[in-house]
């Protein structure tokens, strides 16, 4: 009677094991080994999901072999998507090839993103993308969440509103101006310190504010000077007025506590700007020569 209790005992904890393979998940079906090859595109996969223990975006990039740069796609003159060609261009996009050429040689190795000015954090927060080439102002409450390269652009907000308007600058606003801004830009707060009695109505992303404003939805539209000549080049109806209220300094943002990636893009910026290269391409975006 002992003997058969000790084989039954012995049967049970064989069963064991096997019942808890069977039971659990594969482990191929939730990670990919060293050994396990490269699964699928996945548009959740972090970008830095490559990146060495320890290390930072530089070398996540590197063993990766190409740039994952956040853009904008609704930006003419910086980033925008032109739906014949399915091509982005602009001058943030030539800034992120001309880094992906820094780092690899070639220009090629590089991904491009879409972000606006409300994701454009979190994703790089997240580890969708390497860094924030996307018109992006510097200011003390973004420095909280992420690093800032040194600037790359210089801008200022202003005003765009149909020819004939009424509305010469921001001192024209008056309570019943309704004037349209865009999710997660500092616009609509700045142009209210200016303005506290105009209504902001504020968008996903600037071709659904200006596309707005020509439906006579707002009484004028504001954002970066940069960016609104851009929208000038669209529909020649418009016009930019007042000059510009604040000062819009422009950085690339990294990953908070990159030090060593900070400093490398620094260093490209600087390289960019003594070869000529970063005045070329200002003048083939913008139009004129960069202030110096």
């Amino acid at each position: 009677m002992m003997k058969n209790k000790w084989v039954s005992i012995g049967m049970t904890l064989c069963l064991v094991p096997a019942l808890l393979v069977g039971c659990g998940t594969k482990p191929s079906e939730t990670s990919q080994g060293a050994g396990g090859g490269t699964p699928a595109a996945d548009t959740t996969k972090p970008a830095d999901s490559t990146a060495p223990a320890g290390g930072g975006a530089l070398e996540a990039i590197k063993a990766r072999g190409k740039l994952v740069a956040g853009v904008k796609y609704d930006t003419k003159l910086f980033g925008l998507k032109d739906p014949a060609t399915n091509k982005v261009e602009g001058f943030d996009i030539d800034m992120a090839k001309a880094l992906a050429k820094k780092i690899f040689g070639d220009e090629s190795k590089l991904e491009l993103k879409e972000v606006t000015s409300k994701t454009r954090i979190p994703m790089l927060n997240q580890g969708e993308i390497d860094i924030i080439i996307a018109t992006m102002t510097i200011n003390e409450e973004r420095k909280k969440q992420v690093d800032f390269t040194d600037v790359y652009f210089k801008a200022g907000q202003s005003l765009l509103v149909k020819k004939g308007s009424a509305i010469k600058s921001v001192t024209d606003l008056k309570k019943g101006n309704k004037v349209l801004a865009v999710k997660g830009a500092t616009s609509g707060a700045n142009v209210k310190a200016k303005s506290p009695d105009v209504t902001v109505l504020e968008f996903d992303n600037y071709q659904d504010a200006f596309t707005a404003l020509k439906a006579g939805q707002g009484d004028a539209l504001t954002t970066d000077n940069a960016i609104l000549y851009g929208m000038v080049k669209q529909d020649p109806n418009f016009e930019v007025v007042g000059g510009t209220f604040t000062d819009e300094p422009y950085g690339m943002a990294i990953k908070k506590g990159d030090a060593e990636f900070v400093k490398y893009v620094n260093t490209f910026l600087s390289d960019m700007k003594a070869s000529g290269e970063y005045d070329k391409l200002y003048e083939q975006w913008i139009g004129e020569k960069p202030a110096k």
